[in-house]
């Protein structure tokens, strides 16, 4: 007689594990990059020059994530206690990484907070935001739109992820630290 083990439940996502996982790799990444030889801030292969622009495009793209986060607030008002701190974790990388702090439409929980701007801008990106392949147009029912964030925030990570091998120390460890908050969002918006 074989046994069977119990029914587990179909994966509907990144397992946890894999998602510690990937932030841990960017974490030990980071440290492997910041205990490199250089000051961190003039070294031959990554000059000032390149730094200021990943830092700026960290920042960019930050930006443009809390926009995205804003404008599902505004479609899925219900959400807004849900997201409300993650969106402020993204508002603070935009801090983090040097660019200006947005105004918070999360921060009142309602949806006539985020402006038409606010949601014009996440309705899909402008630039070379590298999103390709989304429509940036907020689903109407709930679950598509953390679907939408989720996806954002793996995109992201991941990217950044990437940069690390190709910036200074310090923002590298600054990248890694914002690669695994951006892994454990995706985590809270498919689990949580």
């Amino acid at each position: 007689m074989s046994l069977s083990s119990s029914p587990r439940r179909p994966s509907r996502g990144p397992r946890r594990r894999s998602l510690f996982a990937s932030a841990a790799g960017a974490a030990g990444a980071a440290l492997l990059v910041g205990c490199t030889g250089g000051s961190g801030s003039g070294e031959s292969g990554g000059g000032p020059s390149d730094a200021e622009r990943a830092r700026a495009r960290a920042a960019r793209d930050s930006a443009e994530l809390a926009a995205r986060y804003a404008a599902v607030i505004a479609a899925h008002p219900g959400l807004a206690e849900r997201l409300g701190p993650l969106r402020d974790g993204v508002v603070r990388h935009v801090e983090a990484f040097g660019g200006a702090r947005a105004s918070s439409p999360a921060a009142s929980g309602t949806a006539s907070a985020a402006s038409p701007s606010v949601s014009a801008r996440a309705a899909g990106p402008g630039g070379d935001s590298g999103d390709s392949g989304d429509s940036g147009v907020v689903p109407a029912d709930e679950k598509g739109a953390l679907a939408l964030l989720a996806g954002a925030e793996r995109k992201l990570a991941d990217r950044r992820a990437r940069a690390l091998l190709d910036v200074p120390g310090e923002l590298a460890r600054l990248l890694a630290s914002v690669a695994a908050a951006g892994a454990a969002h995706v985590f809270l918006l498919t689990e949580g």
